[in-house]
């Protein structure tokens, strides 16, 4: 089964930026957004988060270098610190940053977009790297603008 564009725009734009949509689900407003927005927290992962979609959480392979490392809050929101939805992906608006690595190496392969700030939370979305990125010793790991592409297939 496929979606039509505007239904996956509208989607990504009710979960990504709080927006109303798709339209004329439930009226023809669409969906509501919720009341208060909050936030997502964006993870790194050293495997597939996704792999184990029945049981999988925000700590399945999250990475674990020194610094320490943390998980980065998002907006649900467009704009500064929040995402830009176009057609049927997601992309963050700034850039994300987490702690500098200061002891341990490891390979991030995978990123996550979930609930918590810190625990097993919620995993609502997963997204292989474009390559592996190596952590050790001085490196701060980091999204560029548009670089988190959260998209619907």
């Amino acid at each position: 089964m496929s979606a039509m564009d505007a239904c996956e725009t509208g989607l990504l734009s009710l979960i990504f930026t709080n927006a109303n949509g798709p339209a004329n689900i439930g009226d023809a407003t669409g969906l509501r957004g919720s009341t208060t927005a909050g936030n997502f927290f964006i993870s790194l992962h050293t495997a597939n988060p996704g792999a184990i979609e029945a049981t999988g959480t925000q700590l399945t392979s999250e990475a674990a270098y020194g610094g320490p490392y943390a998980r980065q809050s998002t907006a649900r929101a467009t704009g500064a610190g929040g995402w830009l939805v176009t057609g049927a992906t997601a992309d963050n608006v700034t850039a994300i940053s987490f702690p500098a690595c200061t002891s341990l190496s490891e390979s991030e392969t995978h990123f996550g977009v979930g609930s918590a700030s810190s625990g097993a939370g919620v995993l609502h979305f997963w997204g292989a790297l474009t390559a592996p990125l190596a952590v050790s010793t001085g490196i701060t790991p980091s999204f560029a603008v548009g670089a988190l592409d959260v998209t619907l297939d």
